[in-house]
């Protein structure tokens, strides 16, 4: 017994929509999965002792952070110069150091100047909130 056929068959054309859709879920898994930009770590540590009982010595050394200025003891400052002051105020590098951001800045402002002081070998920065 042998089938014939009088009229050719047309082919099928094969569906693009599963193709697409698994990019489209491949895209979607890279995006969340992937890390754009680089974390940063701050290391904060507790106060130790007691509120009272820390005793602040030698002259302020109080970094207001703006968002565009930067002010060493109510003088402003730049940034590539804020180690040479904060030096001629301390006796080491352990010495506190009081960073106060003003209202309109932002962390990375207040990260970039961290940096640089912790560059410059400081140790102890307090951060404080702007009254």
């Amino acid at each position: 017994m042998s089938f014939t056929f009088d009229t050719p068959r047309a082919r099928r054309r094969p569906s693009l929509t599963p193709m697409v859709d698994v990019v489209f879920l491949l895209l979607v898994f890279f995006m969340l999965a992937s890390r754009f930009g680089q974390e940063a770590e701050i290391t904060l540590s507790p106060p130790s002792g007691s509120a009272g009982s820390t005793t602040w010595d030698g002259p302020p050394r109080l970094i207001e952070i703006g968002p565009d200025t930067l002010r060493l003891n109510g003088s402003t400052t730049a940034l590539t110069d804020l180690a040479d002051g904060i030096s001629a105020l301390v006796s080491g590098p352990e010495d506190p150091i009081v960073l106060m951001p003003v209202e309109g800045s932002d962390l990375q402002r207040l990260l970039d100047v961290a940096a640089a002081l912790r560059a410059a070998g400081f140790e102890s920065l307090i951060l404080v909130d702007a009254p």
